[in-house]
C-alpha cells in the first residue's frame, strides 16, 4: 500500500486510515511475490545475506551491540528473531492501539511471560487486579516466586484510594515494578480504572526506575478498549480469542512504546517465544473480518443479556452492557468501552449440579473453554478456568459454583438463546425433582 505517513500513521487524501482498512494490505507489497494480492506464507527457518557485511550489519542490530543508522532498517536473519509474515502482522496489529510497536507470540501465555521476565527482575513486586485469567493468576503468585518477584492482588472492583492503601501496608511499595491488570476482569467482567492505575504507578516511578502498567485487553480489545490511550504502558492479548477469532489457532500479542518493545522482542528472541509464520499469516487473515466479527458477536450478546437477566432461573448477570445499578463501574465503562463486546457470565440459582445441568443440556453452544471464536461456546469458571484458584479467593472474587461464562458467537441471537432456554429448562425440571 503506497500511503503518506506521519507519527499517527497512513493518511490519504487529508485523512488517517482507519485500523480496519489498513487490515488489507498495509506493509506488504504484491512485487515481492509475483504479484500476490496477498502476502504469502514465509515457511523458512533462515535468510541468506547478500554479503557478509550486511550479515555483520543486521546482527549488530538484533544484538543491540550499535544503533541503527538513518533510514537504516533490521534485516532479515533467522524466524526465531524475524520472518515476514510477523513483521507485516505486527505493523498492522499496532494500529488498533496506536502503539509504537507489536509483537506476536506463540500464545497468550507466551506473551505475559514474556514481557513479564523482560521487565520484572528480582526483588521486583508487581501488583495486580483480581480476578485475571487463570493461568496469569499461577504464573504470577506460583512461577514469579521462584524469580524472586513478589505480588500483591487487589480486587477489580476496588478504588484508586484503597488500592493505593493496600500497597502501602503491604511495606513494599518501595519496590513496585509493575501494575498488572486485566480488565474487564476474567470472569466477572468486573472494570479496573486504568488511570487510576496509572496514576498510582506514575506516583511510585522514579528517575532510574519506571512503574509499567501492562494491561490484558482480550475482553474488549483491539476494538472496544484501548488501554494505551489512558496511560497504559503495554496491552497484552490472548490473540488467540478475538483477533484469531476462528478457535483454529494459538498466538499471543504485546503493544507498546518502542523502548519498552525493545525490551520484550529482546526476551522473546532468546525465549524462543514467537509466533510461526503460519500462526503469523493466519492472523493477518482474521484481522481483515476482525471489527465486523466483533460487532456483530457484542449486537447478539445484548440480546442474550436481556433474555438471561429476566430467567427466573438466573440470579445473577455480570455484562457490560447492565451496569446501571453500579454508577462508578458504568462511569470506568463509559471512560474506557466503545460497547459491551460479547462475554456473558451468570449465576444460576443452585450450584454446581445446577451449573453442570445446564451445560451438559447445551446443543447449539459448545461446551469449552477458550472465547472470542466465531462459535458460541460455555465453561465453568470454578472447576475450569479457574480451578487453580483456592476456593477462599474464588468466594473474595465472586467466581461461586454456579457461575457459567459464556462467549457468545455470531450465530443468530434468537438461536443462541433457544439452546440457552431448552438446557436452562432441565435444570428446572432437575430443581423441582429433589424437592
Amino acid at each position: 500500500m503506497q500511503l503518506e505517513e506521519d507519527h499517527l500513521g497512513p493518511h490519504l487524501n487529508g485523512k488517517h486510515v482507519r485500523p480496519e482498512s489498513l487490515m488489507m494490505s498495509y506493509g506488504y507489497n504484491p512485487e515481492w511475490s509475483e504479484m500476490a494480492v496477498k502476502a504469502p506464507i514465509y515457511q523458512t527457518s533462515t535468510f541468506v545475506f547478500k554479503s557478509a557485511e550486511e550479515g555483520k550489519a543486521f546482527f549488530e542490530l538484533a544484538y543491540g551491540l550499535r544503533e541503527k543508522n538513518a533510514e537504516e532498517q533490521l534485516g532479515l536473519i533467522y524466524s526465531r528473531l524475524n520472518n515476514p509474515d510477523l513483521e507485516i502482522l505486527e505493523n498492522r496489529l499496532r494500529f488498533w492501539d496506536g502503539a509504537e510497536e507489536a509483537a506476536v507470540f506463540a500464545s497468550g501465555m507466551a506473551a505475559i511471560s514474556t514481557t513479564l521476565l523482560a521487565l520484572l527482575k528480582p526483588g521486583d513486586v508487581i501488583l495486580h487486579s483480581e480476578p485475571i485469567y487463570g493461568g496469569s493468576d499461577y504464573y504470577i503468585k506460583n512461577i514469579l516466586p521462584k524469580f524472586g518477584i513478589q505480588s500483591i492482588g487487589f480486587q477489580a472492583c476496588a478504588t484508586g484510594e484503597e488500592i493505593a492503601q493496600l500497597l502501602e501496608e503491604s511495606g513494599a511499595a518501595d519496590k513496585l515494578a509493575m501494575v498488572y491488570v486485566e480488565t474487564p476482569a476474567n470472569p466477572t467482567n468486573h472494570l479496573v480504572d486504568i488511570e487510576e492505575c496509572v496514576a498510582l504507578a506514575r506516583k511510585h516511578s522514579t528517575a532510574d526506575k519506571k512503574v509499567v502498567v501492562a494491561v490484558d485487553n482480550t475482553f474488549l480489545g483491539p476494538v472496544f478498549s484501548h488501554p494505551l490511550k489512558h496511560g497504559a504502558d503495554l496491552v497484552l492479548y490472548s490473540a488467540t480469542k478475538y483477533i484469531g477469532g476462528h478457535s483454529d489457532l494459538i498466538a499471543g500479542a504485546c503493544a507498546g512504546s518502542s523502548e519498552l518493545m525493545k525490551q520484550v522482542k529482546g526476551m522473546r528472541t532468546f525465549a524462543g517465544s514467537m509466533a510461526s509464520p503460519w500462526t503469523g499469516w493466519m492472523l493477518m487473515r482474521s484481522l481483515e473480518t476482525l471489527k465486523i466479527r466483533m460487532e456483530a458477536q457484542s449486537r447478539g450478546a445484548e440480546v442474550v443479556a436481556s433474555y438471561l437477566k429476566q430467567h427466573p432461573k438466573v440470579e445473577k448477570i455480570y455484562y457490560l452492557g447492565d451496569l446501571q445499578d453500579n454508577p462508578r463501574q458504568q462511569a470506568i465503562y463509559e471512560k474506557q468501552c466503545t460497547a459491551a463486546g460479547s462475554m456473558i457470565s451468570f449465576d444460576l440459582k443452585g450450584g454446581e449440579k445446577e451449573a453442570f445441568k445446564f451445560l451438559n443440556s447445551l446443543r447449539l453452544i459448545k461446551l469449552a473453554v477458550s472465547l472470542g471464536g466465531t462459535e458460541s461456546l460455555a465453561e465453568h469458571p470454578a472447576s475450569m478456568t479457574h480451578s487453580d484458584i483456592c476456593l477462599a479467593d474464588r468466594a473474595k472474587m465472586g467466581i461461586g459454583e454456579g457461575m457459567v461464562r459464556i462467549s457468545v458467537g455470531v450465530e443468530h441471537p434468537e438461536d443462541i438463546i433457544s439452546d440457552i432456554e431448552q438446557a436452562l429448562a432441565k435444570v428446572a425440571i432437575a430443581v423441582e425433582a429433589e424437592v
